[in-house]
């Protein structure tokens, strides 16, 4: 399923992401990145413009909200959310744990 679009200057970078966690990310409806990921991830890849390849990185990764991402352009944040941690992923295996243990035991 997608997850977001950004139009960056003549780009469309997308970032698509499944129940089983493979990330996608295509520029302008082409795959430039492919990785599996749980907690979160990294993916380098280039844009062009006029003529000029860009490098880029977009971030993955989770926070309390749920799904957060990051992209940079030449290292510099084109879009920057709040830093994803470790704690918001163990947080969601303990509630998982906690559900699962009360309805084994009704």
């Amino acid at each position: 399923m997608k997850y977001t679009t950004v139009h960056l200057d003549e780009n469309k970078i997308e970032l698509f992401n499944t129940l089983l966690g493979k990330e996608t990310v295509k520029v302008n409806g082409k795959i430039v990145s492919e990785k599996s990921s749980i907690t979160g991830t990294e993916h380098n890849f280039v844009i062009n413009e006029n003529g000029n390849e860009i490098a880029c990185k977009l971030t993955t990764g989770l926070s309390m909200n749920g799904v957060v991402f990051s992209l940079y352009k030449k290292n510099k944040p084109v879009i920057e959310m709040a830093k994803s941690g470790k704690l918001a992923f163990v947080f969601f295996v303990l509630i998982g744990i906690i559900v699962g243990y009360s309805i084994l035991n009704k």
